[in-house]
């Protein structure tokens, strides 16, 4: 199965919302991430409702016969780096110095959904290199959680790079740098 990710701005990803949120809440109601499926319809909404404002913003969406098979959204991190949601535990991990040189003004990869019945048809793959290939001098990053062997594994098979965490810092988040990124 080939479906080429459709790129979306602010406009087109609010008028998808609904349909965004769904897959959104089916991909992460499963382990490991057992979010409870209407909590994590309404969280990622409202998430969805700030996010679009970032700068950068973006989204690729792969559809097939009117159904969203999966997404990925992002923006460029900003200065000052955040001190909201997961930001804090990757400024932990990495430092300041390494947060400024690696992730300040890089395309930051915040969601990956792919529906399970699209597993193993390229389809993330496609989603990641669509967004990320109009990243600041090819300089991209995401995180995923530990507690994910899957997604920790797919991006390493796709070249991914981890960042390693600083001495004696551990947490539950891993850092992944673009292929392209410089810093990788």
């Amino acid at each position: 199965m080939t479906v080429i990710p459709e790129v979306w701005g602010r406009t087109e990803t609010l008028a998808h919302a609904d349909a965004l949120c769904h897959a959104y809440a089916e991909v992460f109601a499963p382990p490991p991430w057992s979010r409870d499926p209407t909590i994590a319809y309404h969280s990622f909404h409202q998430r969805l409702e700030n996010d679009v404002e970032r700068p950068g913003f973006r989204a690729t969406v792969s559809i097939s016969d009117g159904n969203i098979l999966g997404f990925s959204t992002g923006w460029i991190t900003q200065a000052p780096f955040p001190t909201s949601r997961s930001y804090p535990r990757v400024a932990d991990k990495l430092g300041p110095d390494r947060v400024d040189n690696l992730l300040i003004g890089a395309f930051e990869v915040d969601e990956m959904a792919v529906r399970h019945a699209a597993h193993g048809k390229g389809l993330g793959r496609g989603l990641l290199a669509a967004i990320t290939d109009a990243a600041p001098d090819g300089r991209a990053w995401l995180l995923t959680w530990d507690q994910a062997p899957d997604a920790v594994a797919f991006y390493r098979h796709i070249g991914w790079h981890e960042v390693p965490p600083l001495p004696g810092i551990r947490n539950e988040v891993v850092i992944f740098l673009s292929p392209k990124h410089p810093g990788a």
